[in-house]
């Protein structure tokens, strides 16, 4: 079977279910899908008459709407149709294929469009499940719905810059679950631990940046993040056990470690860059600058 012409009769039947499910003109045949995309539809009633109450963070809706807009050109969604009929076609050719293919398009583009609207009703309500999550903590029911959202921020970021940037994000928010976690000494680990591995893929992001263009602009965003995030980092020793004293040292000795690449980089960005000595975790190990510069 074509899974292409399948797909795309169910996409044609789910805007048809839409259309009557709206109050528009009801069909006299039932498909074998109906009963498949019924709760589909009721998904679609139910967001059409209370859409979520929430306020889109504006860099996600910016992505999603390229996103939309990529989709839609690509499909030729909104595009005028084109007359491929000669100039010789009879007028009687010309009054019957009317009748016939915009229908047919019509329909498609109905399709495709009930696609990309039910795309963007599924984003608004996963936003609205997001602003939700944003204080959840591990061991909490929407924990894995605040991770997801980090990952699809992650898909809509294209440059290793701005990549850079959300992961630093990320550690900042797996320090503040830490706080809340004083006390499990296993969740308190794991969170840490998902920090620092934050920490060092937006540090090697970065890093990668300023070497490759040789401008020292990515690292000021890391020693900005290090500055805070290491006297944020110093507030958990504070009346923690042993083993979380002993485990926030290891944060600490990262951050200090952080630090001290990103001034041998700008270092090495200022007496010409030279050849990088290798590579690691935390980005470019950058080579000696010559004496004689």
């Amino acid at each position: 079977m074509d899974s292409d012409l399948f797909s795309r009769r169910r996409a044609e039947r789910f805007a048809q279910l839409l259309d009557e499910a709206n109050g528009g003109r009801r069909q006299h045949k039932r498909s074998r899908v109906d009963d498949q995309l019924a709760a589909l539809v009721a998904v679609g009633q139910r967001l059409s008459a209370a859409p979520p109450a929430v306020e889109v963070d504006p860099e996600f809706r910016t992505g999603l709407r390229a996103m939309l807009l990529a989709t839609a050109e690509r499909e030729g969604i909104g595009a005028p149709a084109t007359d491929a009929a000669s100039g010789s076609t009879t007028r009687r050719t010309k009054a019957f294929r009317p009748s016939l293919l915009p229908a047919v398009t019509a329909r498609r583009a109905r399709a495709r469009g009930a696609i990309l609207v039910g795309i963007a009703a599924g984003a608004v309500a996963v936003s609205g499940i997001s602003a939700a999550s944003e204080n959840a903590v591990p061991g909490d029911a929407l924990y894995g719905m605040k991770r997801s959202t980090e990952r699809a921020q992650l898909a809509l970021t294209s440059s290793d810059v701005s990549r850079g940037q959300l992961f630093l994000g990320f550690a900042r928010t797996r320090l503040s679950e830490a706080a809340e976690l004083r006390g499990d000494r296993a969740g308190y680990s794991g969170v840490l631990d998902d920090m620092d591995a934050d920490t060092r893929q937006g540090v090697r992001l970065l890093t990668g940046a300023a070497v490759q263009r040789s401008d020292p602009a990515p690292l000021d965003a890391v020693n900005t993040f290090v500055t805070a995030q290491r006297q944020a980092v110093s507030g958990l020793l504070d009346d923690g056990t042993r083993t979380e004293r002993d485990r926030t040292r290891r944060s600490l000795a990262l951050l200090d470690a952080v630090r001290k690449r990103s001034d041998a980089l700008r270092a090495a960005i200022a007496c010409g860059l030279p050849a990088p000595a290798g590579s690691d975790a935390l980005g470019p190990a950058p080579a000696t600058c010559p004496a004689d510069r």
